[in-house]
C-alpha cells in the first residue's frame, strides 16, 4: 500500500529575485549612460539587458504564482517587478527612436540619463532593503523620487534651448528624446512610490 505525503510549495527566495532583476536593470542603465555619453556599442548592452531583465521579470512572477508566504504581500511584488520592467523597456525604445532618427546624443541627453541611472542605483539600494531588519527602503525610495525632481529640472531648460535651433528636424528629434527622458523619470517616481507603499502596509 502506497503512502501519500503532502508538501507545502518550496520555499523560494522572492525577494532575492526581485533585487536580481534591479541589478540587471541598473547594468542597463549603466549601459545607457555609456550611450549618452557617445559609446555607440553600448545601445546594444542596453538591448540585452532588457531581454535579460524580461526572463528575470518572467521567472519572478511564475515563482509568485507558487508561492505559499511570499515575504512581502503578492501584488506588491508583482507591481514592483512590472514597474521596474517599464523603466529599462523606457530606455530601450529611447536607443531604438534615437537610432531610426539617426540622432546622436547631446549633452543634455547625457546629463539626464545620468540623472535617472542614479535614481535607478537608488531603487536597487530600496530593494536590497525590502524585508531585512536593516535599512530603510523609503530612504532609498526618497532618494530615487529625489532624482527624479533632479531629471525635471534639467529637462526643462533642455526643452528651451531646443527655441534656438533652427533645423526643424533636429528640434522634432530632440524634444521626443527630451520627452521620452522625462517619462522614464515618471517611471522611476511610480516604482519608488510603490516602494513606500509596500512598506506602509507591512508596518
Amino acid at each position: 500500500m502506497s503512502s501519500r505525503h503532502w508538501f507545502l510549495p518550496e520555499s523560494t527566495d522572492l525577494l532575492g529575485m526581485l533585487q536580481a532583476q534591479a541589478a540587471i536593470t541598473v547594468e542597463g542603465m549603466d549601459a545607457l549612460v555609456d550611450w549618452s555619453a557617445g559609446d555607440a556599442d553600448a545601445a546594444a548592452r542596453v538591448r540585452e539587458c532588457e531581454h535579460r531583465a524580461d526572463d528575470s521579470k518572467r521567472a519572478l512572477w511564475r515563482t509568485l504564482r507558487h508561492a505559499f508566504s511570499p515575504p512581502l504581500d503578492a501584488e506588491d511584488v508583482f507591481t514592483l517587478s512590472a514597474d521596474l520592467d517599464e523603466v529599462l523597456n523606457a530606455a530601450k525604445d529611447l536607443v531604438g527612436e534615437m537610432d531610426v532618427m539617426q540622432m546622436a546624443p547631446d549633452p543634455p541627453t547625457h546629463e539626464i540619463v545620468v540623472l535617472i541611472a542614479e535614481a535607478v542605483h537608488n531603487l536597487a539600494g530600496a530593494f536590497a532593503c525590502l524585508g531585512q531588519e536593516e535599512g530603510d527602503p523609503t530612504a532609498f525610495a526618497d532618494a530615487a523620487i529625489k532624482g527624479r525632481r533632479r531629471v525635471e529640472h534639467a529637462y526643462r531648460p533642455a526643452m528651451s534651448a531646443l527655441l534656438e535651433v533652427s533645423d526643424l528636424r533636429e528640434v522634432m528629434s530632440r524634444r521626443e528624446a527630451y520627452r521620452r527622458l522625462s517619462r522614464i523619470g515618471e517611471l522611476v517616481h511610480r516604482v519608488a512610490d510603490r516602494v513606500w507603499y509596500a512598506v506602509v502596509k507591512e508596518a
